[in-house]
């Protein structure tokens, strides 16, 4: 995941979230599962290895999937914020854990595990292999015999305005997000719809985005509502970077009027990005208080 210690819950632990996911992206919007048919599993497991030492899998989040009492699947989400050549085998051994697990326990009948990757990457597609024998070199004759375990990758960055808008939960924002990131680096959020988990989206950006002003951001939330009100925070930490620039330049030139053009320059900088991200001239003035 990139930094597997997000604090406390993360988003797509919410069942509505989570249920929105599979619903949006595998069934492809049709609402299949619901949020009270989900139920917590263990995402940590442990297991001998070859070394006689007993080692410990953590997976980011799984969940039964259950009609009443009865359960039918178990399903997981894995998150990643960057390319991983080997994530294949990771899912395979989480996959495996759960099977084994379920043998365990001397289930009469073993469910079926179904595991996701959301990648969140914005510059490039997933491009490692998906697959473990293309991971491989088999010898010739082999081919056949060698059994093949392949992974769902879905490129979150990547998603049409049309599957982003089958989401019913806060992952629509996220996903809308991460779009926007991707056509354009310098996009400013703009989303106003209401956000239901404010600290679990903020905490998701901060680490899929490696964005350290979310965690500020997330520190200081008390009035964050939508992506507008992310979006007004942005820009008020960029007008600070941008007058302590002028004051850095002044300071350097040591004139006094060096440091005013340079404070100057630093609320010009910012009122010009607000005008390209269509802020109005009378908006850009008022945040930058510019006259």
């Amino acid at each position: 995941m990139g930094e597997k210690d997000i604090t406390e819950k993360i988003l797509e632990d919410h069942n509505d979230v989570f249920a929105d996911i599979i619903n949006g992206l595998v069934f492809a919007g049709e609402q299949k599962i619901l949020a009270e048919s989900l139920e917590n599993t263990a995402v940590h497991s442990q297991y001998k290895a070859d070394d006689e030492k007993v080692h410990e899998l953590e997976r980011d989040i799984a969940k039964y999937w259950k009609d009443g009492e009865v359960e039918l699947a178990i399903c997981g989400i894995e998150n990643q914020s960057s390319v991983e050549k080997y994530m294949p085998f990771r899912v395979m051994e989480y996959d495996g854990t759960a099977y084994r697990s379920q043998l365990q326990k001397s289930r009469k009948e073993i469910l079926p595990v179904m595991t996701i990757v959301l990648y969140y990457g914005t510059e490039h597609h997933w491009y490692a292999k998906k697959n473990i024998k293309a991971l491989m070199k088999i010898p010739d004759g082999m081919e056949k015999y060698i059994n093949d375990y392949k992974i769902q990758i879905f490129e979150v960055a990547w998603l049409t305005e049309e599957e982003i808008e089958k989401f019913q939960s806060d992952f629509r924002i996220v996903a809308n997000f991460f779009a926007q990131k991707r056509k354009n680096k310098d996009y400013i959020p703009d989303d106003p719809t209401e956000i239901k988990y404010v600290d679990e989206v903020l905490k998701l950006l901060n680490v899929m985005t490696g964005d350290k002003r979310y965690e500020k951001i997330f520190q200081k939330k008390k009035g964050v509502r939508s992506m507008c009100d992310v979006a007004e925070r942005l820009e008020k930490m960029g007008i600070v970077k941008g007058i302590e620039i002028g004051r850095l330049e002044g300071k350097e030139e040591g004139k006094v009027e060096g440091k005013a053009e340079g404070i100057l320059e630093g609320k010009m900088q910012v009122y010009r990005n607000l005008l390209k991200k269509g802020f109005t001239e009378k908006e850009a003035r008022e945040i930058t208080e510019i006259s």
